[in-house]
């Protein structure tokens, strides 16, 4: 509105030579005066839309501060045990552990390390929970006989027969996020240690020499599953991710890339940076394909298995494919840069919800509506700060993300924040309905996803030029 054109007669001037009703005179000072009002309330709403960002912005770290230094930590250390509490209902009240998980103590261990680096007034708190968390890990999940880390323990964290002793990739790449992040904010050498032999004894057993990227299912003395029993049942043939033995996912992979792109920026060996490079093109020439989807399943030399197309997983890919190529070095690899963005105009395309805002669940990858439209906590987080990144990259040349930005934030806001007790449900209807009991937490539900969202999205608003 600035620099507006404004025309008019001017008050008390003659007017055409004909009988007229004559107007009163309006004094200059009345026209000078009103002249500044109207300029004071462009400009003041101008400022107010400047000032957007810089509101959300506090609103979301106020937010993130909230919940992690009140609701998370340190109710959820559990010094008894060792590690984390699990489950906890909607109040914030414990529930009872069913097990000890690998990937939630993992990521619990991940954010404590991250926010200690987001808030430096708050850094040796919580540099403390991570500290705890990597002992945990090391103490209590780590394998002393074979090697690795548990997939799954007991409550009391002691190996069951009835959970099983099988080990996964998945798991263990989250203890290798976890233990480069913990290092990358403290320096100590038992993170690095914990990443270093994570990474070193899954490289060595999973690795795939002829085909590239990583088996998946392991024996707990690391031999690769690569095929199930002969004549076994349906619930035989699968791992713990309830994938066929020795098929290969979009969603194992995507998690190492995660992993190793955090490992490289506190490890130096050429091993490490081989394995990065390897698993970008992977993630991005591979289970990326055109028009901006993600095959899920495929074979163990990459080719794809018919699937659905998960729009959470795309938008979050988006984000780790420039996190990894920014710790290669590329950070404007244009190849990079292209897929990510595909990925996330593919999911505004078919799995966003223009009428009330947020990503859907699950969907084709073209041709019909999405047919699951649940809104997961997870998605709306990942969507939230995909969003973001392609509006910085991309904001001059189109205003899709910073608008479908704002309101993915309105249905955060209105429909997965707990206005009560505080936290995210876990998922809602279309329509914002809430779906289940309200828990906070459960071993696939930590506080990762949102919380690495939210300090992500808290920085890019802090930056100039963001969503403004």
């Amino acid at each position: 509105m600035s620099g507006a054109r404004r025309s008019g007669n001017v008050a008390g001037s003659p007017l055409i030579d004909r009988p007229v009703v004559e107007f009163p005179v309006v004094p200059q000072s009345y026209v000078l005066c009103l002249l500044v009002t109207t300029w004071a309330l462009v400009v003041a709403a101008e400022t107010a839309g400047a000032d957007e960002p810089k509101a959300t912005r506090e609103q979301i770290d106020g937010l993130l501060r909230a919940e992690l230094t009140r609701d998370w930590y340190p109710r959820a250390v559990d010094r008894d045990r060792g590690g984390f509490h699990q489950s906890f209902a909607r109040d914030w009240s414990p529930t009872p552990d069913r097990d000890t998980f690998l990937v939630y103590q993992a990521r619990m261990t991940w954010t404590a390390a991250a926010f200690a680096r987001y808030a430096p007034e708050r850094r040796e708190e919580f540099v403390g929970y991570a500290r705890h968390g990597i002992a945990f890990l090391d103490d209590g999940m780590r394998d002393r006989e074979h090697g690795g880390f548990h997939w799954m323990l007991d409550p009391r964290g002691q190996l069951d027969p009835k959970l099983g002793d099988e080990k996964h990739a998945y798991g263990i790449a989250f203890v290798i996020y976890a233990a480069a992040e913990a290092r990358h904010v403290s320096g100590d050498d038992r993170a690095l240690k914990v990443a270093r032999d994570a990474f070193d004894w899954l490289d060595t057993h999973a690795h795939d020499a002829a085909h590239g990227g990583y088996f998946e299912a392991l024996r707990r003395d690391g031999t690769p599953i690569l095929s199930a029993p002969p004549n076994a049942p349906v619930g035989r043939r699968t791992d713990r991710l309830g994938i066929y033995y020795g098929f290969k996912t979009m969603n194992v992979h995507i998690h190492l890339l995660e992993a190793v792109a955090a490992l490289a920026r506190v490890d130096d060996r050429p091993v490490v940076k081989e394995r990065l490079r390897e698993l970008l093109e992977i993630v991005r020439d591979r289970i990326a394909v055109e028009p901006g989807a993600l095959n899920l399943y495929l074979t163990p030399d990459w080719r794809a298995i018919p699937a659905h197309d998960s729009f959470g997983h795309d938008i979050e890919t988006a984000y780790l494919l420039v996190e990894a190529a920014e710790a290669l070095g590329i950070p404007d690899d244009a190849r990079t840069w292209r897929v990510a963005r595909s990925l996330v105009d593919h999911a505004l395309d078919w799995g966003w919800d223009a009428e009330h805002g947020g990503f859907y669940d699950k969907g084709e990858s073209f041709g019909n509506p999405a047919f699951d439209r649940t809104k997961v906590w997870w998605t709306e987080a990942e969507g939230l700060n995909a969003l973001l990144v392609m509006d910085r990259r991309y904001g001059r040349e189109s205003s899709r993300y910073r608008e479908a930005f704002r309101k993915q934030w309105t249905f955060i806001e209105k429909h997965l924040l707990d206005p009560v007790h505080g936290g995210w449900f876990s998922q809602t209807t279309r329509e914002g309905d809430l779906i289940g009991d309200g828990h906070k937490a459960d071993p696939w539900k930590a506080n990762y996803h949102a919380s690495r969202a939210m300090m992500n999205v808290a920085r890019l608003l802090g930056q100039p030029g963001a969503a403004d």
